[in-house]
């Protein structure tokens, strides 16, 4: 079961990686990025709601710890998506990459864990990194862009999501997830309804198409896919094969986009790599 569960986490870690690829594409044939996420997470929330709606006695129990993965989780994966839209993939799969020390931090905060000498160590390492990408000194002359703002916002919600999701044990994984689809759907539709000027949808039919799959298929496996595999193995193993979603976006990026870094830029992102490890490993 655990060499199963290795090779649909690194299948999802790389969907994850490459998922730039549709959402660029995407929002180039006419999705605007809210719109966008609005309309990807309504075709998973659908197709998951005879589900729900054969499971409608669980929601009620459970209303808090749902309500806060609608809220983090959809928050997370909105922010995450608008970044990835309008940013640069790399600098922005990077900042989100600060997911293992918000959820250190978080644990010290909520669940009461220790941070020892070693995990300090990971966090100060990841926000000597972070403070590196957003222009080291420079930042303090140009303040780092809101795309910059979302990508941090966007792995601070989805580390605060991961809590929720250790903490509520006996709330199912499906259940939960289905929730953040649908978090994902009311915060899209919110901002779109205060948004001074109405969407405009121009989009063809083989774009609607592209979109039914790439929510259907792609993303319902890569969600559904690493949390499954990740019941399944340790904790460090798990962490350790998730970094092949920074790989992945990295290289990916650079073959096809050439996209690339500042020398500066590029110690930042290695030492956020380094205190992921450090993470990965003592999770083990």
């Amino acid at each position: 079961m655990q060499s199963y569960a290795v090779v649909v986490l690194f299948a999802a870690s790389v969907l994850w990686g490459l998922s730039w690829l549709p959402l660029k594409y995407l929002n180039q044939q006419g999705f605007d990025g809210i719109e966008l996420t609005l309309f990807l997470y309504l075709i998973m929330f659908g197709l998951m709601l005879p589900w729900l709606w054969a499971k409608r006695g669980q929601i009620k129990p459970h209303w808090k710890v749902l309500l806060g993965v609608a809220l983090l989780g959809g928050g997370a994966q909105l922010a995450f998506n608008t970044a990835l839209i309008y940013g640069e993939v790399i600098r922005v799969m990077v900042l989100f990459y600060l997911v293992p020390i918000w959820g250190v931090l978080g644990g010290r905060l909520f669940l009461g864990e220790n941070i020892d000498k070693g995990r300090w160590l990971g966090v100060g390492l990841a926000i000597s990194g972070v403070f590196l990408i957003v222009g080291g000194m420079n930042a303090f002359l140009e303040p780092p862009s809101w795309i910059d703002g979302l990508a941090l916002l966007s792995g601070f919600l989805f580390a605060m999501n991961n809590i929720v999701f250790r903490v509520s044990q006996a709330v199912s994984i499906r259940l939960k997830i289905t929730f953040m689809f649908l978090g994902s759907v009311i915060l899209a539709a919110t901002i779109l309804l205060f948004q001074a000027e109405p969407p405009v949808f121009n989009v063809s039919a083989s774009a609607w198409g592209m979109l039914f799959l790439y929510g259907a298929v792609w993303m319902m496996f890569a969600n559904f896919g690493t949390q499954w595999a990740v019941t399944h193995l340790e904790v460090g193993r798990s962490s350790i094969i998730l970094i092949m979603e920074l790989v992945t976006a990295i290289v990916s990026a650079s073959l096809i986009l050439g996209e690339t870094m500042l020398p500066i830029e590029m110690l930042g992102g290695g030492l956020i790599l380094i205190a992921a490890f450090i993470e990965a490993r003592r999770s083990s």
